[in-house]
């Protein structure tokens, strides 16, 4: 059975800190490799894995993660290596998902893509170029093999589209920080705490923040009002250069790092 992220993130609460959750590329610097890194920032204090699906096209990822996945898709990353790196990251005891663009799931089939998920020990899919009036069939399938959906929000977006995004979401709601891509930041968009303030009266249950997370101290700023605290590009960068060994060290570092700041967001001084 795979780990729930909702489950995941309720466990973190009650251990009194929000959910640290990481993303990587599956493909960088190799398929074995970023495997094996994603195993590296459980073991540092990540919760919930992201694992990216490399994409020609992205619309939401920064440099950094373009970059990354540009060299998983010269590399030859395939849709079976990202159930294969599923299955082998979900066996560290994180929960697992999917971040991909819907063409990619389309392409293969939603039935198809939810069936070998499942059964890859996923706990279900990030997808953030879909919405949820335009989501039935992945919805229908979602409860086919009780996967979770997490949709996202951004400040801009309605009460009436947040309402609908809670709605629709299944293990978290996905806050963006700030309009634009995914990078490293100086500073968290002003807009995340009210963006999560709405998104919680609108119904969501748990919203975890992401984009701009990239240091120990936005990691405790974030996870002061966050359920969970999301770090992609801060990761991947660490990942870079051309010996793997000194990138997985330094990989290790900034993850317990941030995870310091993680585990110091609720502390009362």
């Amino acid at each position: 059975m795979a780990i729930r992220t909702g489950e995941t993130i309720d466990a973190a609460l009650a251990n009194g800190r929000p959910a640290f959750i990481g993303y990587l590329p599956v493909g960088f610097p190799t398929v074995d490799r970023s495997i094996e890194a994603a195993k590296q920032i459980v073991a540092s204090g990540v919760d919930v894995v992201e694992l990216g699906f490399p994409y020609t096209d992205p619309t939401m990822d920064g440099s950094v993660i373009q970059h990354a996945a540009q060299q998983a898709l010269d590399n030859g990353v395939k849709r079976g290596d990202i159930f294969r790196a599923v299955e082998k990251v979900s066996d560290s005891g994180a929960a697992v998902v999917v971040m991909t663009y819907y063409n990619l799931v389309f392409k293969y089939g939603v039935d198809n893509f939810a069936r070998d998920l499942a059964q890859a020990g996923g706990a279900g899919l990030i997808i953030p170029d879909l919405i949820p009036e335009e989501a039935t069939d992945w919805m229908e399938v979602s409860d086919s093999y009780n996967l979770d959906r997490i949709f996202l929000v951004a400040p801009l977006s309605t009460d009436e589209r947040i309402r609908l995004t809670a709605e629709a979401s299944r293990g978290f709601v996905y806050a963006a920080s700030r309009m634009g891509v995914t990078g490293v930041q100086s500073s968290v968009g002003s807009d995340a705490e009210n963006l999560v303030e709405r998104a919680r009266k609108q119904g969501a249950r748990r919203v975890a923040v992401g984009i701009g997370v990239s240091t120990p101290d936005q990691a405790k700023e974030v996870g002061r009002f966050a359920d969970g605290v999301i770090v992609g590009s801060a990761l991947v960068k660490a990942l870079e250069g051309d010996d793997y060994i000194e990138s997985l060290d330094r990989l290790s570092k900034v993850t317990s790092d941030i995870f310091s700041g993680v585990e110091q967001a609720r502390h009362v001084a």
